[in-house]
């Protein structure tokens, strides 16, 4: 019997909190192709290679591959590496890290730059997230046998072709950066993370 990966007691505390009553009927059926295709990938005993691709990779396709690679731990679904990319190379935002640090996670900074490179750890003995902007196709990321995300629309309809994706499916999210210096912006950029992390808890919650 496979056993999940002990996570930091507060991320673990943050996860039972997340309600899966709160999705819609209609948002389900955006989130259920994405359930479909881990589980046609565990039932053949392959790989589940995920990229979150947004247009900035600062935000959301972030948010999207950390809560994803942490709800696959926590569910046990064993194999599932999470990546993210943009169209776009900027930086990851700081008040994503400091939201995701907020909820649990432990994010070391490991190199200063335009575009810093971060280490974010879920749990003691899992490999740490590696955290920073990166266009799609990059080096770092997968090229072929993959599901491409699209976490933003502007993505999904500037990237009319992912190479190497198996699949592409538009599961997108209100951008949290229209509140950046506003008085809610801490509040709004946690909305979203929690938002996401319990899109993921569903997602991975019906894997078998």
């Amino acid at each position: 019997m496979l056993t999940k990966s002990i996570l930091f007691q507060d991320i673990e505390n943050n996860i039972l909190t997340l309600d899966l009553q709160i999705i819609s009927e209609k948002r389900k059926t955006v989130l259920n192709p994405l359930v479909d295709f881990i589980q046609q990938k565990k039932d053949n005993n392959q790989n589940v290679t995920i990229n979150f691709i947004c247009t900035h990779n600062s935000r959301r396709s972030h948010l999207a591959q950390v809560w994803a690679q942490v709800m696959a731990n926590y569910f046990a679904v064993k194999n599932v590496f999470c990546y993210s990319g943009g169209t776009e190379v900027t930086a990851l935002s700081s008040t994503v890290v400091k939201t995701l640090v907020k909820q649990g996670l432990r994010i070391n900074t490991l190199s200063d730059s335009d575009n810093p490179l971060y280490s974010i750890k879920y749990a003691d003995n899992e490999h740490p997230i590696v955290g920073f902007s990166k266009h799609f196709n990059d080096y770092f990321n997968p090229k072929s046998e993959f599901v491409a995300i699209m976490t933003c629309s502007q993505a999904d309809e500037g990237c009319p072709f992912i190479a190497g994706a198996e699949k592409r499916i538009p599961i997108t999210f209100e951008d949290p950066k229209i509140f950046d210096n506003t008085l809610v912006q801490q509040e709004k950029y946690l909305e979203a993370s929690i938002q996401i992390a319990t899109e993921m808890k569903y997602i991975f919650s019906l894997i078998k």
